[in-house]
């Protein structure tokens, strides 16, 4: 066993912290360093062996297009949206390098629940954030409307018994994000007894 204390080990897991998309800017990671974050995004719980999980990396002029769209879709979902919310569309993906969006493979399966493949997805999104920071890349894990809609789901070519678990916003972080309030689990766990 190594000589490091129990709290040296688990120092890259307490550093974690979400790098809001806004403050990520170039480089983000290449072809050859995302498949490597991937690789360990991976190492999650799989119920079953199934791996119920595909990956889209949406980058450069791509992440403009996407943003056009959005605009236009939301004007259609809500055609009072003011200006404001049309442009927080436009540019949900322009700030980021690169967004891989984690999609879940939740078709039939008679002996893994649904749920437990959603969760196996959700798991590969905190990995995958986990990895990103490992490697010196700040990342956040965002939703939003467009991870729900269906049309939005079609432009990116998703099947019917797929659903996004996460857009994972990754790049260089331009700040130092300050850490957060995090719970005490001391508050949080509770031991039973029959």
């Amino acid at each position: 066993m190594s000589h490091n204390t129990l709290d040296d080990r688990l120092a890259t897991l307490d550093d974690r912290r979400s790098v809001p998309s806004r403050q990520l800017t170039d480089p983000a990671p290449d072809e050859a360093t995302l498949l490597r974050l991937l690789q360990s995004a991976v190492r999650v719980p799989d119920h079953g062996k199934r791996t119920p999980w595909r990956f889209l990396s949406i980058r450069g002029a791509a992440r403009d297009a996407l943003g056009e769209r959005l605009a236009a879709r939301g004007r259609v979902r809500d055609p009072e949206a003011g200006e404001a919310a049309v442009e927080k569309d436009r540019l949900r993906f322009s700030h980021a390098p690169l967004v891989v969006a984690v999609i879940a493979q939740l078709g039939p399966d008679e002996k893994i629940p649904e749920q437990e493949r959603l969760l196996s997805a959700g798991c590969v999104c905190f990995a995958l954030l986990q990895a990103a920071q490992a490697a010196g890349y700040g990342a956040q894990w965002l939703t939003g409307w467009p991870a729900y809609d269906e049309e939005v789901a079609h432009w990116l070519g998703l099947a019917a018994h797929e659903r996004i678990t996460g857009f994972i916003h990754i790049g260089t972080p331009k700040l130092d994000v300050p850490e957060r309030e995090r719970p005490d689990p001391r508050s949080l766990l509770a031991e039973w007894t029959p």
